[in-house]
């Protein structure tokens, strides 16, 4: 049950688009990212109360190295949505440090015209290491977006790494950013990435043009062949089934972020109709439960007493070669009370 400071914040989040919506916005999510576990029930609460007011946006996933223009597109594709009526919400996940854990947290300034809109919200949050570096709590605080009537939100990772399949897994539409000339021809083979993204955008095309045709040509006929060993509806080209495309524009100057919608709003329309926008969030939910399981796990295998006890010892040997890993592990784990292997 909802203690009185939560019920507040639900009501302030679930209201009219104002100040106070927005601060109870940011208050929540920052409720969601805590590791305390009191903090952790109260956004159990919180987010089970809120669901029945969820899953109603696009949810749009932008990924691609550093330095190729995501901030700029989200910018510039965000402003053109709030001038269309729509509100947006962008999550921009950012990549902490290995070795001092921070994060610079800088794409709010890097969106500095879209982050002053009323219709627009800006969250950057650290990766804090997570595997494929997406912030641990990057879904709950989409559904909270939701909540709040944002109809579009926007999750935005840095392209390393794992980053894409993670991004991928939790929005209805993968959006790809290329550089021209980021490689030779050979580079618009490799699987991976392209097996997964559902739109791939070349951006700069200001710079160079040619070179931007050039990817867009190679990176078309290698999805090509990636399709017949991929999803067999993209090999046989159904009209009713979206075909993973590719395109050039320039965030910066604007030209092709019309059309870029133009393609997502398609997108939409056919995975509505076939209903695979309806399956792709199921297996995403079921996928994002056994993730928190995972996570929870570890969580209490770190904490346990007697792994506490053991790990020192045992990670002593390992350091110094008289114990093997794999035997180390196997004893901590039976330290649990279970046996795991």
């Amino acid at each position: 049950m909802l203690n009185a400071v939560d019920l507040t914040l639900v009501n302030d989040l679930t209201g009219a688009p104002s100040s106070a919506q927005r601060r109870a916005l940011a208050k929540i999510i920052t409720l969601l990212e805590s590791t305390r576990m009191d903090h952790r029930h109260r956004a159990d609460e919180v987010l089970n109360t809120l669901l029945p007011k969820t899953g109603k946006s696009f949810r749009l996933g932008i990924s691609g190295v550093p330095g190729v223009g995501k901030s700029t597109l989200i910018e510039t594709l965000g402003l053109d949505l709030i001038a269309k009526g729509h509100r947006v919400a962008v999550l921009a996940i950012d990549p902490s440090s290995s070795l001092s854990g921070g994060s610079i947290l800088g794409d709010k300034t890097r969106m500095e015209r879209l982050s002053v809109l009323d219709n627009a919200f800006i969250r950057p949050s650290p990766s804090s290491c997570t595997l494929g570096g997406v912030a641990e709590k990057t879904r709950e605080a989409m559904l909270v977006a939701e909540a709040a009537g944002f109809d579009i939100v926007i999750v935005e990772t840095v392209g390393v790494g794992q980053s894409e399949i993670a991004v991928a897994g939790m929005t209805d539409m993968f959006l790809l950013l290329q550089l021209p000339n980021a490689g030779d021809d050979l580079q618009a083979i490799k699987k991976g990435v392209m097996e997964i993204a559902d739109l791939i955008v070349i951006n700069k095309m200001d710079i160079d043009p040619d070179a931007a045709m050039r990817a867009q040509l190679f990176i078309t006929s290698s999805l090509r062949l990636l399709g017949f060993q991929g999803n067999p509806d993209h090999a046989s080209h159904h009209l009713e089934y979206w075909h993973p495309t590719v395109m050039t524009l320039s965030a910066l100057e604007g030209n092709g972020v019309p059309e870029l919608w133009e393609k997502i709003l398609h997108f939409q329309k056919l995975q509505n109709a076939n209903g695979q926008l309806a399956s792709r969030r199921k297996q995403q939910a079921g996928a994002w439960m056994w993730d928190r399981i995972d996570a929870g796990l570890k969580n209490a295998f770190q904490n346990h007493p007697a792994v506490q006890a053991l790990l020192p010892s045992l990670s002593a040997e390992v350091n110094q070669g008289t114990m093997a890993a794999s035997v180390a592990a196997r004893r901590l784990l039976e330290a649990m009370g279970h046996e795991f292997f």
